[in-house]
């Protein structure tokens, strides 16, 4: 066996097209995982690529001296499981371990699963709209492991189509109460509207910085008014959270929302329903479309590639460059509703205390336990990993997770577009068992993700689904650098960075965020900023940065509390210094000590303004930018 193994080794260096040392994996679409893995006999997937590598380094195989490139030649893989990442494939800092695209190719690693068999609906589809007959297509809907396929994306030549909903393109309804008591809302009735195939219908609603997805239980009709009531455990926890509640306002609106997921609803171009009852996918294709001829996909897998190790053994040393990552699943809206308590924290459990206070905070009034959302790609225990020149795109969650017990990681110089959640979301915010306004700051601080660098990426087009995420978001991190990325076009805050509302002094420190340009920002959600902190950070900075262009957005619950730099509750010790913006429009909410605030604004230097933003090096990736809300008012204050 290890007579095969050595033999194995050397075929990979005699065979390697560069010319370097150290061994090379090859993996292709057109491979077997029969095969040796050389450039003329690849493998056909990651994960055996992995296990060989691994194998590498259990025997301790000279040919590993100078470290094991897995490489990936162009194409589209279609995961059937993640691809899990142990200690026991770390590198060292003279033999690491990279996956990486064959020179000029363009691997995809996809969650997705494609939907074929799409003809023409004929006959009499119950419930759907007059205006759709003749005009909408048909596809049976993929299974997995002998159930039906539940998904809420549905990806046409990667342009993500529409889940049927009663207000079309950007326009919502306004609810007209909400009933904490009995956890009921009354809404005005939508045009035709029955109880008639209401199984299964959801309602989104907007409330201050975060949305809701709720599934509906009941409806009743009153008149020109419906009263819905909510499945648990989101009709509970939505009904007795006080922060974010349903907005209730005689000056500027009510919550708005709408309803999604009927076939009713079905009734205009880029729209599509999932039918459980009839194992279908309907679909009405946009004019140039022809859905016989097109890629059409749905997400089967929420995570792609988890990468875990422990404290005592982190994946040390292992890096993935030019890959791309697509189409994952974002499933927890489907199956417990979701209700979100900041960035894109879901609350386990919330609710108002009849007396507040607590040891940390005498005034508070609420609690509340939040879980995390899944990521394309999830990180625990890492020391020297890192993702460069990737791109991630088409994910209904969080892009890329550095969550826990990261230390010396870097994201640099990728593209993340089209992701329904966090572009990149780093470090502990609350563990599930621990109340989200108690401190953060571990006996162990190997648990603290710390010196990550986030630089040189563009992020555009995220929080596209779960509107109340970021473009980057940090909780208890520790000299994290996050520096000259762009971020564009997302549902609300370009980058936050801090947890827990407090001022006692916790996990976080000398956290930098630098030279980024955050513009078109926004587009649906308020009480936000270009950058957001909370919470005490000693020696942290926030310096050199541009932001501007913040959307007018159309349901804001208060359309004068926007900001290009906020400092929200028990932020302390940080100074804010030398950014650029249009105005001083800011924000200092219940700050604690020490926060330092010179030079920003319009004044700041032409330089600053200038230099922010990708680098020399990365702005090849502009060419990749697309525009989405060129026709968007922007504010002016």
């Amino acid at each position: 066996m290890q007579r095969a193994i050595l033999l194995f080794s050397l075929t990979l260096v005699l065979f390697s097209p560069f010319k370097v040392t150290g061994a090379e994996i090859w993996v292709s679409p057109a491979g077997s995982d029969r095969n040796i893995g050389t450039r003329e006999s690849p493998l056909a997937t990651l994960n055996m690529a992995i296990r060989k590598a691994r194998e590498l380094r259990r025997l301790n195989d000279p040919a590993l001296k100078d470290g094991i490139r897995v490489i990936i030649r162009g194409g589209i893989y279609l995961l059937g499981e993640p691809v899990f990442i142990r200690p026991e494939d770390s590198g060292t800092p003279s033999s690491p371990t990279t996956i990486m695209a064959a020179p000029g190719e363009h691997p995809v690693f996809s969650g997705g699963v494609k939907v074929t068999g799409w003809k023409r609906t004929t006959g009499i589809v119950p419930g759907l709209p007059i205006s759709a007959k003749n005009k909408v297509w048909e596809a049976p809907a993929p299974r997995a492991g002998g159930h039906l396929l539940l998904t809420r994306q549905l990806w046409i030549n990667n342009l993500k189509a529409t889940r049927a909903r009663d207000r079309n393109t950007d326009s919502m309804s306004r609810i007209l109460s909400w009933d904490h008591r009995s956890q009921t809302c009354w809404i005005p009735k939508p045009k035709g509207f029955t109880s008639a195939g209401a199984n299964g219908m959801e309602m989104l609603i907007q409330q201050w910085w975060a949305t809701a997805v709720l599934r509906i239980k009941t409806t009743r009709i009153q008149g020109d008014s419906i009263q819905l009531s909510f499945v648990e455990p989101e009709g509970r926890v939505q009904s007795e959270h006080p922060w974010p509640a349903p907005w209730i306002s005689k000056k500027t609106g009510n919550s708005p929302f709408y309803l999604t997921n009927a076939i009713r609803f079905l009734d205009q171009p880029g729209e599509w329903f999932l039918d459980e009852a009839s194992q279908k996918i309907y679909y009405w294709p946009r004019p140039e479309e022809n859905p016989a001829t097109s890629s059409i996909i749905v997400p089967k897998l929420e995570t792609l590639v988890k990468v875990t190790g422990t404290t005592d053994h982190p994946v040390s040393h292992l890096y993935f460059r030019e890959i791309s990552f697509e189409h994952t699943a974002w499933l927890r809206p489907s199956l417990t509703g979701s209700v979100p308590h900041q960035a894109g924290m879901y609350m386990l459990d919330a609710y108002k205390l009849e007396i507040p206070g607590t040891l940390d905070k005498k005034t508070l009034e609420n609690q509340a336990w939040v879980g995390r959302p899944a990521a394309g790609i999830e990180l625990n225990y890492t020391d020297h990993t890192g993702f460069y020149g990737c791109r991630f795109r088409h994910m209904a969650a969080t892009g890329l997770d550095y969550h826990r017990g990261n230390m010396s990681d870097e994201i640099k110089g990728n593209i993340f577009q089209d992701i329904g959640g966090t572009a990149i979301h780093a470090g502990v915010f609350s563990d599930e068992s621990t109340e989200v306004h108690l401190p953060y700051n571990p006996s162990n601080e190997r648990e603290i993700t710390t010196k990550l660098l986030i630089s040189n990426n563009l992020i555009q087009d995220a929080a596209n689904e779960d509107w109340g995420c970021v473009g980057i978001g940090a909780g208890y991190v520790r000299d994290i650098r996050i520096a000259h990325n762009e971020v564009s076009e997302v549902a609300y805050t370009g980058i936050s960075i801090g947890w827990g509302w407090t001022k006692t002094l916790n996990a976080m420190k000398n956290n930098i965020i630098t030279a980024n340009k955050i513009h078109h920002y926004a587009r649906h959600l308020y009480d936000v900023a270009a950058i957001y902190t909370l919470s005490a950070q000693p020696a942290s900075m926030i310096t050199e940065n541009y932001a501007d262009s913040i959307y007018l957005a159309p349901y804001a619950h208060d359309p004068h509390h926007w900001f290009y730099l906020y400092c929200d509750e028990g932020s302390s010790y940080i100074t804010v210094k030398d950014n650029w913006c249009p105005s001083q429009k800011f924000l200092q909410n219940a700050n604690g000590p020490g926060n330092v605030w010179e030079n920003n604004g319009p004044m700041v230097s032409a330089d600053i303004k200038r230099n922010a933003g990708l680098e020399k090096d990365y702005q090849h990736l502009l060419q990749e930018k697309t525009v989405l809300r060129n026709n968007w008012p922007i504010n002016h204050e």
